[in-house]
């Protein structure tokens, strides 16, 4: 369901020649969704009515000047009961837009946000390793305590602290 949404939006992003745009005006959702619990209720909450999350959405929409194609998207998918499904909808747009570009999209998630210099030698090396311009979508996840866990298409690389030490933790069990 979320590639049917996220492909339509794209489609009509393509026709008014906005991809880029609500590329960045989704990122914005995002992060707000990401920085709200209660908004984050509110998506994911099925006791509200879907009158109740579109006025909801609407007043969250207008407050961060998010209008457009997302403003609309997001009040059509408020409306059929949807916004559960943002988040990966947002990151099936993502994936076809950089498709479209000729890109591979990659979810970095890190324990602490990397600087600038370190997402571009990141950015350098997915490239290497994809054989394509990557766009890398990081994420900040404190609970992997260390390291990096990547997913480039249906491939993941995780060198997370927290997995390393579970399978450090396992391996001790074993022994024992």
């Amino acid at each position: 369901m979320a590639g049917r949404y996220a492909g339509s939006l794209f489609e009509l992003a393509k026709e008014a020649k906005a991809i880029s745009t609500v590329e960045a005006d989704l990122g914005r959702f995002e992060k707000i969704l990401s920085e709200s619990a209660d908004l984050q209720r509110l998506v994911e909450s099925p006791v509200f009515s879907a009158d109740d999350q579109f006025k909801a959405i609407g007043a969250v929409l207008d407050k961060a000047k998010i209008g457009g194609l997302v403003g609309n998207f997001l009040r059509v998918v408020a409306k059929n009961r949807r916004l559960f499904a943002v988040p990966q909808m947002i990151r099936a747009f993502r994936l076809i837009a950089a498709e479209d570009r000729g890109e591979v999209s990659a979810e970095v998630t890190s324990a602490h946000a990397l600087s600038a210099a370190q997402e571009k030698e990141l950015a350098a090396t997915l490239k290497d390793v994809a054989g394509k311009d990557v766009a890398v979508n990081l994420t900040v996840d404190p609970s992997i305590l260390g390291g990096l866990v990547v997913k480039i298409g249906s491939r993941q690389i995780d060198t997370s602290l927290k997995t390393k030490l579970n399978s450090l933790k396992l391996a001790l069990k074993e022994v024992g």
